[in-house]
């Protein structure tokens, strides 16, 4: 009975959720209009410049699995094989920017430039790809308009409801989307996980129960392969692309996306909520209880904050987190514990990385443990170096079975050890060149509620930080009022 009872509290939030996020007859036949019109004007912007091309619309829009609140108009050029790989980008470029002319235009980067406009409050993008046969690549985008036909060709219109609730319900706990930012499930991914698994709660369960590793290969390719599947797809979710079984579909999707889509699907399973779907806004502290939490965490909490110009986002992201990895190492190797750390961005104009560690300062002296009194070469190597040094506070002398000394510490306090090593933008430190260029013209560094002024200029900075702070997501409290 209890099942029963929790399948139809299922059923009515998916009914709920469906009629807020189905498209209308009247929104279909608007955004068709505009497509069309915008596709004749791309057609054109071709012929005038002597290029046959191949005008399409793809993605979620050609498959009829958007969402009515979220329209994702995906409009595809498909060019000759005749135009140099390099010259991909600049020709798709040069075509969309002529057929949008007078509109807001914004450059993107994926594998490629790519243009994103605006057309009556829709956002579209223009996307060039080569005109190939299936699996004769020669970008990345040249199998996405193989994705779409595969898609139209399975889906029917239950499906593509139960699509549209994964993918709002992925939107929901921050895990929808492939772009490096985000590093969740990408649109066909959620379209072949709701194929294979039949529904939308279908995929909810089939992840509730997760363990180590899926593999999901639809179109049996490697059936009774599954050895060579391990050596292909190491990630712990593999679904392989039916139109192209070298590739593993769910290769972009970050391990801490996976899991939370993992914990989330349990809470869901539980206490079904439309909160999933339409998360809380999220409140942030006053500067008077930022204050106060930071204090009484008795850790220290450090902001490194950058001006940096305007980027293209994949691009801006892909930098701020490989810096926010190698500054992470930068600080474990110098003895700072880091219980967490974050990097948040407007992508405009000003980024912040955060680190919370156990202590700003450590002691002045470090213990240096040298190798085992077994490996007479290298002790001999280790005793010349440090019996007579002056540098040495104490030692050398054996503990257990190593020789160890006790050295001064080049850094007791991160702010100078971060000071030092990013004074010239921390190209040393591994930061990556665009964040390194704006390290050396406008790093601030800030500790605990010296953030205050940043964090009061910015809403949606406030937002992340009071998250980062409280630690656990809405949904988690959504589970906890409903247990109550």
């Amino acid at each position: 009975m209890k099942m029963v009872a929790m399948q139809t509290e299922i059923e009515a939030v998916m009914q709920q959720i469906l009629k807020k996020i189905t498209p209308k007859s009247g929104d279909k036949a608007k955004i068709q209009a505009i497509i069309s019109e915008l596709e004749q004007k791309i057609v054109s912007a071709c012929q005038q410049q002597g290029v046959e091309a191949i005008v399409r619309v793809e993605g979620s829009m050609a498959k009829d699995t958007w969402l009515r609140e979220d329209p994702d108009v995906d409009i595809f050029v498909r060019l000759p094989t005749s135009i140099p790989r390099k010259q991909l980008g600049d020709v798709g470029l040069s075509i969309a920017k002529k057929a949008t002319a007078g509109l807001r235009q914004v450059e993107r980067f994926a594998e490629h430039p790519y243009l994103e406009t605006f057309v009556s409050g829709y956002r579209v993008h223009i996307v060039p790809c080569y005109n190939v046969e299936q699996g004769e690549w020669l970008s990345a985008t040249d199998r996405t308009p193989f994705h779409t036909d595969y898609i139209k060709s399975r889906l029917n219109g239950a499906l593509q409801n139960q699509v549209r609730l994964f993918k709002k319900y992925l939107q929901g706990i921050g895990v929808y989307g492939a772009e490096i930012k985000v590093g969740g499930f990408s649109g066909y991914l959620s379209e072949l996980l709701v194929l294979n698994y039949g529904s939308f709660a279908g995929a909810l369960a089939a992840f509730a129960q997760f363990k180590h590793r899926a593999v999901i290969d639809i179109e049996n390719y490697y059936a009774s392969r599954e050895n060579e599947l391990k050596l292909l797809f190491p990630e712990p979710l593999v679904i392989v692309d039916p139109v192209d079984k070298g590739r593993n579909v769910a290769s972009a999707v970050q391990p801490q996306k996976l899991y939370t889509l993992v914990g989330a699907a349990r809470a869901f399973l539980k206490n079904p909520d439309v909160d999933f779907f339409y998360p809380p806004k999220t409140k942030p502290l006053t500067t008077e209880a930022l204050r106060r939490s930071l204090e009484k965490r008795g850790s220290k909490t450090i902001f490194l904050v950058i001006s940096q110009s305007d980027a293209v986002p994949d691009v801006l992201w892909g930098q701020l987190y490989r810096t926010k990895r190698s500054l992470h190492t930068l600080l474990e190797l110098n003895d700072f514990g880091v219980l967490k750390d974050a990097v948040w961005s407007n992508e405009k104009s000003t980024s912040v990385f955060v680190f919370e560690l156990e202590a700003q300062f450590l002691p002045n002296i470090k213990k240096h443990v040298g190798p085992p009194l077994e490996f007479e070469k290298e002790c001999e190597t280790f005793l010349s170096k440090y019996a007579d040094n002056k540098r040495v506070i104490s030692g050398p002398y054996i503990e257990e079975n190593h020789w160890v000394v006790e050295l001064p510490r080049k850094s007791s306090d991160v702010v100078e050890l971060l000071k030092g090593k990013l004074a010239d933008g921390g190209k040393n430190a591994g930061v990556a060149e665009l964040v390194a260029n704006a390290m050396r013209e406008s790093l601030k560094i800030f500790v605990n509620g010296e953030i205050e002024e940043v964090y009061q200029a910015n809403e949606t900075f406030a937002e992340f930080l009071t998250e980062f702070l409280l630690g656990n997501p809405f949904w988690l409290k959504t589970a906890k009022a409903q247990n109550q």
